[in-house]
């Protein structure tokens, strides 16, 4: 498997510390609000890359934070606390909207079918081992205390910038809005690991420390919560093109300087969804939710199939239109499949083949678009009907498509759709003869047994009510 690594910024092949085993871990939802589907994008991203791993005969111990506390609005340090924003907009405490939030995300997720990490860990769960990272990195000189905060030393690093992806002119304070003077600074790059002195004096966590009453800074919690269920040494981290800088870059700063060797050796970051405006954004006003999706009448596999066709590495733009263009595809691929009879004997050499052929294209930078390729060659493909159905099976372990699971209109019996064509077909004839109260009284009929119909350019549809 060769996957592109943000810090070598090449691709390579991946090659898991411990052979057979992977320890993956994803930068979870800060749980003040819905997720939006840009959100997503990078989450069903890593449940594909996860999904690929095992595919491909690796077992993978995947692990993801929650966070519910000390993430402020910018990722800076600087800004309005997240959590008691969303426990103001809606007269609720911290914590209710935490559960309230994560069980929401984990809602969207079962939608979209990600599968829930092995590990799941809020930050609340895990002050004690906040508390001793930051109490060894000031041991080590690498933290310094300062107006009752605690902050990391960045001048004490030979390089930051890990990634490349910033320089210090961008960081010039009043230049970039995520950046604001903080005088208990030695460096503009320094970053809070304990907030001790809070300009939140209604702050609702706190907890004791040996500095003082307070709480974590955001970026503490990853390296933390990794360490405690993974090791100190990591294999891959995931997370979308935003956490790269500062998030992931203060992640490395803090981990290396408190086991004082490489903690990570791959790095796997998502790249933004665009709606027509720009980057989507929960500031927005009215933001896309999966739930936003239903009620417009879209299945949450759909947006799931609208991924899938695009690179991780990719931006990708969102549209209603093209939603419509994936809906309309999905179902054609869906009725494709379900047209394949399940004849013959399973031929276990071309299964072992196709199987192949998939961790190979696919395996080649989580390259999912050449995955639906493959799909697609294989229902084009002179196999028997058993045989398609198995590989195909197999393609949605990674997929995630529910491909052959029958659709609630699909498994409609016979008798039933016999019925409701002819009525429809009466009520067309009778609509041609200008008899519009027989037509109107067909599709009352039809109502009081459950079915709805509705007259589309395309022709008359119908669905179970």
């Amino acid at each position: 498997m060769r996957l592109y690594n943000s810090l070598t910024k090449r691709v390579e092949e991946f090659i898991p510390i411990e052979e057979g085993r992977v320890s993956m871990y994803t930068c979870g939802p800060t749980v003040y609000h819905f997720a939006h589907i840009g959100n997503l994008r990078s989450y069903i991203c890593e449940d594909v890359l996860e999904k690929l791993l095992r595919f491909s005969g690796l077992d993978v111990k995947r692990v993801m934070n929650i966070t519910d506390v000390g993430h402020l609005s910018s990722d800076a340090d600087t800004g309005e606390d997240k959590m008691l924003k969303g426990a103001k907009r809606e007269h609720k405490t911290v914590m209710e909207i935490a559960r309230y939030y994560t069980d929401a995300f984990f809602s969207d997720c079962a939608k979209l079918n990600i599968k829930t990490p092995d590990v799941v860990e809020p930050a609340t769960n895990c002050i004690p081992e906040f508390i001793h990272m930051i109490e060894g990195l000031l041991e080590k000189g690498y933290a310094y205390k300062a107006g009752e905060n605690i902050y990391f030393d960045t001048s004490r690093l030979k390089e930051y910038y890990v990634f490349g992806n910033q320089n210090e002119d961008e960081l010039m304070v009043g230049v970039r809005d995520d950046v604001t003077e903080d005088t208990n600074k030695r460096n503009k790059n320094d970053f809070v690991l304990w907030f001790t002195k809070s300009k939140f004096e209604d702050q609702a966590l706190k907890w004791e420390s040996p500095w003082g009453v307070g709480y974590p800074g955001w970026h503490i919690e990853c390296s933390c919560i990794s360490m405690k269920h993974l090791g100190e040494k990591l294999d891959l981290h995931c997370g979308g093109i935003d956490n790269m800088f500062p998030h992931h870059t203060n992640e490395i700063a803090q981990s290396e300087s408190f086991i004082g060797h490489k903690w990570c050796n791959y790095w796997f970051h998502v790249h933004h969804l665009n709606d027509e405006t720009g980057k989507m954004s929960k500031s927005k006003g009215e933001f896309l939710t999966v739930s936003l999706l239903e009620k417009k009448g879209y299945a949450p596999l759909v947006y799931r199939l609208f991924v899938l066709q695009s690179h991780y590495r990719k931006p990708l733009t969102f549209s209603f239109e093209t939603l419509d263009q994936t809906a309309a595809t999905y179902k054609k691929l869906k009725s494709r499949i379900a047209s394949v009879a399940d004849e013959g004997n399973v031929d276990e050499a071309a299964l072992k083949e196709w199987h192949d052929k998939f961790v190979q294209e696919v395996g080649d930078d989580c390259n999912t678009a050449m995955g639906l390729t493959l799909l697609y060659d294989v229902l084009k493909s002179e196999l028997n009907g058993a045989t398609k159905r198995r590989i195909i099976e197999d393609y949605d372990r990674v997929l995630s498509l529910d491909l052959l699971k029958e659709d609630e209109e699909e498994a409609v019996d016979d008798e039933l759709r016999a019925y409701v064509e002819a009525r429809i077909e009466e009520r067309a004839e009778a609509k041609k003869a200008k008899d519009f109260a027989r037509a109107d009284a067909i599709r009352d009929e039809l109502a009081s047994k459950g079915i709805m119909i509705k007259d589309t350019r395309e022709g008359v549809v119908w669905s179970r009510a």
